[in-house]
């Protein structure tokens, strides 16, 4: 009998580690649910790398079509880069705006309550903060990336205009995918920290010349701003297995119509992955 016990504390060490991982596993697929303090309590998912860190870090801005699907889950497109962030070193915190705010999506909504350029960036700058209170973040290592309305957002957030006069470190830097940009270029946009734009060049909720013609405009005036255009991509080309669809009764819309495509685009989605995490981490 004596001959089995080590053997048999083993297997059951080797069957509690299977369990902790599977555990693991299952917390980095739907992410950790928190709430960020301030004057509206923002919802919010977080992933977190393992260890101890301090890591650096990444508010995550959700697009108009809210960060949870009607299940209640996590969307498959921030779940998915939530997981490959964090396994990439980064801790993302995806503030749920709407959610927090008892509305659902905006995408058909043409007067919102939660606004590309008021109440968005302030949720972007809470969860900042948020994140530079805790030990396990580098504190001047918070980034900002965004999705459709979230990257508007975002572009908004990183005007020398909207930088926040709060004591904390600024945003390190910024990617927005897809983002609508006229009337930022109307309104001669410029960023006060490094920013990216991903878009598809087939576009047609929000337009890529549109983007194109602001970064061009802002030369000269901004910090260091870098677009990339992909040919033939849709919006959410990023997403894991998006087929082909139109979207219809969109409040915004390249054309005016309300009818926009989206789909997966395997060679956009592919640089993306590459360049989002190579961007965020210079």
């Amino acid at each position: 009998m004596r001959r089995l016990v080590a053997p048999l504390m083993v297997i059951v060490a080797i069957v509690a580690l299977a369990v902790a991982a599977r555990a693991a596993a299952a917390r980095a697929a739907v992410g950790e649910d928190v709430e960020i303090p301030g004057d509206t309590k923002v919802k919010a998912v977080l992933f977190r790398p393992e260890g101890a860190g301090p890591f650096p870090a990444i508010v995550g801005l959700h697009g108009c079509g809210g960060l949870v699907n009607r299940a209640g889950q996590l969307g498959v497109r921030y779940r998915d880069w939530g997981e490959r962030l964090a396994a990439a070193g980064f801790v993302v915190l995806y503030p749920d705006s709407f959610g927090s705010r008892g509305i659902g999506p905006q995408c058909t909504v043409r007067e919102r309550r939660a606004r590309s350029s008021r109440e968005r960036v302030a949720d972007a700058n809470a969860a900042r903060r948020w994140l530079q209170g805790k030990d396990w973040v580098k504190a001047d290592r918070v980034a900002l990336l965004g999705w459709s309305s979230g990257a508007t957002s975002t572009l908004w957030a990183v005007r020398p205009h909207a930088a926040s006069r709060d004591g904390k470190p600024d945003f390190r830097s910024a990617i927005a995918l897809y983002p609508g940009c006229r009337r930022l270029t109307e309104l001669a946009w410029s960023a006060r920290i490094p920013t990216l734009i991903l878009i598809g060049a087939a576009d047609d909720w929000t337009p890529a010349a549109a983007c194109e013609q602001m970064v061009k405009g802002a030369r000269g005036r901004t910090a260091h701003a870098e677009i990339i255009t992909y040919p033939g991509a849709y919006q959410q080309f990023d997403h894991p297995n998006r087929p082909i669809a139109q979207r219809t009764g969109l409040a915004f819309s390249a054309d005016g119509s309300g009818r926009a495509h989206v789909a997966t685009n395997s060679e956009a989605r592919a640089d993306a992955l590459k360049r989002v995490p190579e961007w965020l981490a210079r």
